[in-house]
C-alpha cells in the first residue's frame, strides 16, 4: 500500500505521469467498440423486463420447498402457457413469475401449480401486478433520467465551461448504454430496482468526472499567458494527479457492490439484490472509466480547437524547437579540442636531413 501511495504522490507532483491524452484515439476506439457491442446485445437479445413492467402474477411457495428451480419452471410453463422466471429465495421457498396473466388465469394457474407442487393452495401466496404500475415506473424513471440530465449541463456550464458540460454529458450516455447492453447480453431481469442503480451510479461516475474538470480548471488559469505547456499536457497532468483518488474511491465502493451481486444475489440467491447490484457494478467501472479516459480527453480536444489556444501550442512547440536548437549549438561550442582529429590538408612535407653529410658545422668550401 505504501508503494501505491508514493506512485500516488509522484503522479500528484507531476514526477511521473502516463500519457492518456496522447492516446486519447485508442481509447475511443475501444469505448466506441464496447458501445457497439452493448447496442448489438440491446438490438438482438433486447432487455429481459421484468413482471413489474409487463404485469402478470407472482406465486411464493412456502418455505423449505424440494422442487428444483428447472422443475418449477416447466410446472409453471405448463399450466400457463407462457415462460416463467423462477427464483429460489434465501429461505428456501420458490418465487415464481408469470408474466401476461389476468386475475381468472392467475386463480386457474394457482390452482394447477398448488397440485404439482404437492402444496395446499392456501399457502401459495399469488399477487397480481398490472402492466400499468410498471408503465409509470418507467415513465417517471426516464423523466427523472431528462431532468438530471439538464441539470447536470446547466450545472456544468455555468461551474466549469459548455465544453466540460459537453464532455460529461457523452461520458453519462456512454455509462448507460454499456450498463443496459451488459443486462441485455447477461439477460438479467430489468426491474425497478435497475431503475434505481442506474440513476444511483450517475451521480457516481459524474463525481470521478468533475473531480478531474476541478482539478483542470485550477491549473489552467491565466494558460496562455505562459509558454511552458499546452492545454492537452495540463490536462494529462490533471487525470495523473487524480488518478490514485479516482481509483481509491471506485474501489472502495466497488467492493460492498461486489458483495451484494456475488454473494447476495449469487450465493443466497436474492433476485433483487441482483437487480440492483449488477447495475451498481458495472456503472461504477464504466464510471471510472469514462472520466479518465472519455471525458477529460474530449475537453481536451474542443479546448484545443480555439484560436488562441491553437496559437499557444504554436508558441509552445517554437519556443521547444528553439530551445532545442540552442542545446545542440551549445554542445558543439563545449566539445573538447583534444578530443577533435588533427586536420591534414596534402603531403607533409619532411625537412632534408641528407644534405652536406660528411661537412664540418658551420664551415664552407
Amino acid at each position: 500500500m505504501s508503494k501505491l501511495g508514493n506512485i500516488g504522490a509522484k503522479l500528484h507532483r507531476g514526477e511521473i505521469s502516463y500519457d492518456f491524452i496522447g492516446k486519447r484515439k485508442i481509447w475511443y476506439g475501444v469505448s466506441i467498440l464496447i458501445t457497439i457491442t452493448a447496442i448489438l446485445g440491446l438490438a438482438v437479445r433486447g432487455l429481459n423486463m421484468s413482471i413489474d413492467f409487463q404485469g402478470g402474477a407472482v406465486f411464493t411457495t412456502p418455505t423449505s420447498m424440494s422442487t428444483s428451480v428447472a422443475q418449477a419452471e416447466e410446472y409453471a410453463k405448463d399450466a400457463s402457457g407462457h415462460e416463467a422466471v423462477v427464483q429460489k429465495l434465501g429461505n428456501g421457498s420458490l418465487r415464481i413469475q408469470v408474466a401476461g396473466l389476468d386475475t381468472a388465469k392467475s386463480d386457474e394457474v394457482k390452482q394447477t401449480l398448488a397440485k404439482d407442487l404437492k402444496i395446499n393452495p392456501e399457502k401459495l401466496a399469488a399477487d397480481l401486478v398490472g402492466p400499468s404500475w410498471g408503465q409509470q415506473i418507467a415513465n417517471k424513471a426516464w423523466e427523472g433520467l431528462a431532468i438530471f440530465m439538464v441539470l447536470v449541463v446547466i450545472y456544468l456550464a455555468i461551474a466549469f465551461e459548455w465544453r466540460m458540460a459537453v464532455a460529461a454529458l457523452v461520458a453519462l450516455i456512454h455509462d448507460i448504454t454499456i450498463t443496459t447492453g451488459i443486462y441485455a447480453l447477461v439477460g438479467f431481469e430489468v426491474s425497478p430496482g435497475t431503475i434505481i442503480g442506474l440513476l444511483t451510479i450517475l451521480g457516481y461516475s459524474l463525481y470521478d468526472t468533475v473531480v478531474v474538470f476541478d482539478s483542470l480548471k485550477e491549473q489552467t488559469k491565466d494558460i496562455t499567458k505562459q509558454t511552458r505547456f499546452t492545454y492537452s499536457e495540463i490536462a494529462n497532468r490533471s487525470i495523473n494527479g487524480t488518478l490514485v483518488r479516482s481509483i481509491n474511491t471506485t474501489v472502495v465502493a466497488l467492493l460492498p457492490v461486489a458483495g451484494l451481486l456475488f454473494i447476495g444475489g449469487g450465493f443466497l440467491g436474492a433476485g433483487d439484490l441482483n437487480d440492483i447490484s449488477l447495475s451498481l457494478f458495472v456503472g461504477l467501472a464504466a464510471g471510472a472509466y469514462s472520466s479518465i479516459f472519455i471525458a477529460t480527453p474530449l475537453v481536451a480536444d474542443l479546448k484545443e480547437r480555439e484560436p488562441a489556444l491553437r496559437t499557444l501550442t504554436k508558441r509552445v512547440m517554437a519556443k521547444r524547437a528553439q530551445a532545442a536548437a540552442e542545446e545542440g549549438l551549445a554542445g558543439t561550442a563545449d566539445a573538447d579540442p583534444e578530443d577533435a582529429a588533427p586536420a591534414v590538408v596534402g603531403p607533409r612535407n619532411q625537412p632534408a636531413r641528407g644534405r652536406g653529410r660528411g661537412r664540418q658545422a658551420g664551415k664552407r668550401r
